[in-house]
């Protein structure tokens, strides 16, 4: 591709302490933009000031929600070089999410490279300090000034940048996760499984219901019957049971993650069992009174790895593993981050690096 660079009159002060950088507050100084126009494809890639959007009022992406969006992260190396994972896989999502919401398909060597120019322009950005990333936003709005529903034909592919601070500041402390009794999600058939906004807006209700009974996160059941598990609310969700590790399967109503995909490639590759399935609420709380629930941890790629130290299903609370993270999901956790960060060898190709 041809990118154009449009240079910033003047740059930021990067932060001055990277241990309190938090997530999603601090922004780079530039950004990667390109247009799509029917007839005329995706064109005028460009890296320009980060900055405020000029959209129509009536664009479809505010009224009728024709948008989508990805997560991944750079990471520093302790010898400074930068690397990513799995990014591919990102985009590969991205166009999943784009065919189900009738959005042009966007070329993956495109959108890398894409990708690729603004981390070199932006590679100081990259927090420097153990556990901090440089958190990487990609997404396609419809930008039609146009009321009415219909697929738009004006799009816009950003991908915005923000270093980010280490997830856990005070350990890999486990969660307390709500299991949510009357709303739900999704259903097979609908957008579960897509990366859009939609999603999270339809999650914020049971997120909220959570916050007022003292849990962080909703463990999401089944649209239909809700009795199935499906996803924590920005995490997919694993069960350790008698020593098997258990995962609902992808049927259409839940994020394909990619953390989650790496999980059980990881864990075959150790000889574990490991079983993608439909497991209902009342599997766990029968393993757990049996005594053969030994862990339960979400994935993402936010926090890697979530261990879940408590579980409330109606007026059931579920203790898991004395509120401590277990060894499975610490060994997974270490061997995860520690690819990421090149503390160890990547013996499966995901890590790319930055060049």
């Amino acid at each position: 591709m041809n990118i154009r660079f449009e240079k910033a009159a003047s740059l930021k002060a990067k932060p001055a302490d990277e241990t309190k950088l938090g997530f999603g507050h601090v922004f780079t100084d530039y950004m990667f933009i390109m247009d799509y126009e029917t007839g005329k494809g995706w064109h005028d890639a460009r890296i320009v000031p980060y900055g405020d959007l000029q959209l129509s009022p009536a664009a479809l992406c505010l009224h009728y929600g024709q948008e989508v969006f990805e997560g991944l992260k750079a990471y520093r190396r302790a010898d400074g070089e930068i690397q990513l994972f799995r990014p591919e896989e990102n985009f590969k999502r991205l166009n999943s999410s784009n065919e189900r919401l009738v959005i042009p398909e966007l070329p993956v060597d495109m959108a890398m490279e894409g990708l690729m120019e603004l981390l070199k322009v932006e590679k100081d950005w990259v927090p420097h300090i153990d556990g901090a990333s440089l958190y990487i936003r990609p997404f396609i709005i419809a930008t039609d000034p146009f009321l009415g529903v219909k697929p738009g034909d004006m799009y816009k592919f950003i991908i915005i940048l923000s270093p980010s601070g280490a997830y856990y500041a005070s350990g890999l402390d486990p969660v307390k996760i709500y299991v949510e009794p009357k709303w739900v999600r999704a259903v097979r058939g609908g957008m579960g499984y897509t990366k859009t906004g939609g999603n999270y807006a339809a999650s914020l209700i049971g997120q909220d219901e959570a916050h007022k009974e003292g849990y962080s996160q909703v463990l999401w059941l089944d649209g239909v019957e809700q009795k199935y598990i499906e996803e924590v609310g920005a995490m997919n969700i694993m069960f350790v049971i008698d020593g098997e590790i258990v995962t609902p399967a992808l049927q259409g109503s839940i994020l394909p993650g990619i953390t989650r995909k790496s999980v059980l490639e990881l864990t075959k590759s150790w000889g574990m069992k490991v079983s993608e399935r439909r497991i209902t609420i009342q599997e766990i709380a029968d393993a757990y009174d049996a005594g053969k629930l030994d862990e339960v941890f979400g994935t993402g790629t936010a926090a890697v790895i979530s261990p879940v130290g408590h579980l409330k299903w109606g007026d059931k609370v579920m203790t898991i593993n004395d509120n401590k993270i277990g060894a499975i999901s610490q060994k997974i956790y270490d061997t995860m981050t520690g690819i990421q960060w090149g503390k160890l060898e990547d013996p499966f190709g995901w890590v790319v690096p930055v060049k």
